[in-house]
């Protein structure tokens, strides 16, 4: 069983900077990638940003030179970094572990809120 829980959300100006964390609890090794989505008001719920197993990374190009997703194997944390924020980066952002085994489904997190504006 994978559980998720994120945290770091809040208000922000634009040009600002937040950082959003992941906690992962469950068996670890079941995750094939981690992945960070967005969903605005609405919108369809997007991928911004994925790394694997490996350490690769994937961007939208929406959020690529802006966003940075890294983790920390020690405290099993995934983490977004969003700079030059933009009020279209308003939404709420979740944390989904993808493809877990055994049966290859994606685990959410409850979602936090990013909120950018002056």
């Amino acid at each position: 069983q994978v559980q998720l829980v994120e945290s770091g959300g809040g208000l922000v100006q634009p040009g600002g900077s937040l950082r959003l964390s992941c906690a992962v609890f469950g068996i670890i090794s079941s995750i094939d990638a981690m992945g960070w989505y967005r969903q605005a008001p609405g919108d369809d719920r997007a991928l911004i940003a994925s790394i694997s197993r490996d350490g690769r990374t994937t961007y939208a190009d929406s959020v690529k030179g802006r966003f940075t997703i890294s983790r920390d194997n020690r405290k099993i944390t995934v983490y977004l970094q969003m700079n030059s924020l933009k009020p279209e980066d308003t939404a709420r952002y979740f944390c989904c572990a993808l493809r877990v085994a055994p049966n290859n489904v994606n685990i959410w997190g409850q979602g936090t809120q990013v909120t950018v504006s002056s």
